[in-house]
């Protein structure tokens, strides 16, 4: 083929700099794949608004169909973002015979295998790398360069909005609402920031990270999952003397004969690299038996780390074209592990807790504990009040079963002698 139409669904902030990149380095990426890449139109809602590069004249359009049914379009672009419309785009343009690229997380995170067993059945491809950490090729490594590799575990950070309001709580000391505001101003977190701080972005990436390192099917609805808004800045104190990071960790991994997949604030030893991790910026960091660790570190989110993604599968796609075949990307997922039960997971615990500054609240506290067979790894005492005769008692816990945790802690919280129990967090190593 000499030319390879391009059609663009979604003109926001990553649709109008994939557009950019297609447009003003047209040559070049041409160049690369041996054929004209041409971008043909560009779906968008409202024809008027106004944009921040000047687009040609009649690339632009409000009519899907003039993209669905262009035969000079071979590779459509998703990025209207959300379920639908955009499942609905992606079913009729692979339907048509067109390949697809998308940066939809949430669409490949509950329909991906569907997707690509209806991309399978047109002989066309499904190209989503840009739907997990962004502009951090992530997701082609565990199909194809990691391939040989028993993956034992995923720990990661995914979400650069959350990661970037834990970052002010633990530096400047600010408040969890302080914080999110903070982000709001700059742009990082939308005015409803539900999906972000309470970890379902992060649950949908992790469901496909899971997917295609234990190449089982795992649903968004399968990982736990747990916020930052109950955070308090004196857990990061606490927890920074202790030899820890708080950060809103991605986690899976493969137990026995069952999966964990959890998504929650965890502490994490400062001398982990995921503990360095400040900012906007991701990083995954990946346990293979023969390659060890690995760490993917970059930008997980903006216009310009998406659009790098985006437009190397559109050239992926457009290579093979050019070459007169296709190379598919597959979800095997050829294997059935069941997810373990949340109440099942051991890992080791913080909690902080308001007691009353009087003698024998330790003892009553290790009773309870030693009850549910929670073993305490280390105690301190932080923050006496004299005045109120209160004290602040923060706890560590060996390897100790979440059912039995959660158990102790409800009959912590009912003893006279403690006031509150202020903070339980996860510990991860």
């Amino acid at each position: 083929m000499r030319e390879i139409g391009v059609g663009l669904l979604g003109l926001g902030v990553v649709g109008s700099e994939v557009a950019h990149v297609l447009l003003d380095r047209s040559a070049r990426l041409s160049e690369q794949v041996g054929a004209s890449v041409t971008l043909k139109k560009a779906l968008v809602r409202d024809l008027s608004k106004q944009r921040p590069y000047a687009f040609p004249a009649g690339l632009l359009t409000t009519n899907p169909d003039d993209i669905f049914n262009d035969p000079s379009i071979s590779i459509v672009i998703e990025l209207v973002g959300g379920e639908q419309p955009a499942l609905d785009y992606m079913r009729r343009a692979i339907s048509g015979n067109k390949h697809v690229v998308t940066a939809n997380k949430e669409v490949i995170a509950k329909n991906g295998y569907r997707l690509l067993s209806l991309a399978t059945e047109h002989q066309v491809d499904l190209r989503y790398e840009a739907s997990v950490c962004s502009g951090i090729p992530v997701l082609s490594p565990l199909q194809q360069d990691l391939a040989a590799n028993e993956i034992q575990a995923i720990h990661a950070i995914v979400n650069g909005t959350t990661n970037f309001i834990l970052t002010k709580m633990a530096k400047e000391d600010l408040p969890y609402g302080d914080a999110l505001r903070q982000a709001q101003d700059l742009g990082y977190a939308e005015p409803d920031p539900t999906n972000d701080v309470e970890g379902i972005d992060a649950a949908y990436k992790l469901a496909i990270l899971a997917s295609l390192a234990f190449h089982t099917p795992v649903r968004p609805s399968d990982v736990y999952r747990e916020g930052i808004s109950g955070l308090d800045p004196k857990d990061f104190t606490y927890a920074h003397e202790l030899g820890y990071a708080v950060k809103l960790l991605a986690i899976a991994r493969q137990r026995g004969a069952a999966l964990e997949t959890r998504v929650h604030p965890a502490l994490t030893p400062l001398d982990n690299q995921l503990a360095t991790v400040d900012g906007v910026f991701n990083a995954v960091q990946i346990d293979g038996d023969l390659v060890g660790t690995l760490v993917f570190y970059g930008r997980g989110a903006g216009g310009g780390p998406t659009s790098s993604t985006v437009v190397a599968d559109v050239l992926t796609i457009a290579r093979n074209i050019a070459m007169g075949g296709i190379i598919r990307p597959r979800m095997e997922l050829n294997r059935r592990i069941p997810v373990m039960p949340m109440a099942d997971i051991e890992t080791r615990y913080y909690f902080r807790l308001s007691v009353m500054d009087q003698p024998g609240v330790l003892a009553q506290i290790g009773r309870v504990l030693g009850e549910h067979r929670v073993s305490i790894s280390a105690v301190i005492q932080k923050e006496l009040d004299p005045v109120a005769q209160t004290a602040q008692v923060v706890i560590l816990t060996h390897p100790s079963r979440e059912q039995s945790v959660q158990s102790a802690v409800g009959e912590l919280a009912a003893l006279p002698l403690i006031n509150r129990v202020c903070a339980l967090i996860r510990v991860e190593h």
